[in-house]
């Protein structure tokens, strides 16, 4: 099973979509492995957009990622990165598909709601970034076989 990193923005909170936003991956059928809320460091946001630091608006993300609280959901599923993004839409909240978490809730390529893991490797990275191995749990769920075939849960 494959683990990834999901981060609930500020705008969410501040328009009270966490809840369905947990919702969506939860019904797609993918276990919350992790989850907390924090205000993101400097440090913090400096590593994760490392590749933006030279960006005209790294500054703006900054603020924008710092202007209140985020929720940081780690996510285990077969194959749950791609999952992910398939359910989360485009970056760019305009112009992702209607049904998925930008396409019905973002205009904005900055305020778009969440943040998703782009690949198996950077999922790693950006859970251990965020969660302490403490904070991370293994445990099976009830509907693990209503979830997968028997092929896929082995």
């Amino acid at each position: 099973m494959e683990r990834t990193l999901i981060i609930i923005k500020p705008d969410a909170l501040q328009r009270n979509l966490l809840g369905e936003i947990l919702h969506r991956f939860e019904r797609k059928g993918l276990k919350i492995i992790g989850l907390k809320m924090a205000q993101v460091t400097n440090q913090k946001i400096e590593e994760h957009y490392a590749h933006h630091l030279d960006k005209p608006f790294f500054m703006n993300l900054k603020s924008f990622m710092q202007a209140g609280p985020v929720v940081f959901v780690a996510l285990e599923g077969l194959e749950a990165v791609e999952a992910i993004r398939l359910i989360t839409g485009e970056t760019k909240g305009r112009a992702a598909d209607a049904g998925t978490i930008r396409g019905d809730f973002a205009m904005s390529i900055q305020a778009n709601i969440v943040h998703a893991s782009d690949s198996v490797e950077n999922a790693k990275k950006e859970i251990e970034r965020f969660f302490a191995p403490e904070e991370l749990f293994n445990y099976r769920k009830m509907d693990f076989e209503w979830v997968y075939s028997p092929e896929e849960r082995e």
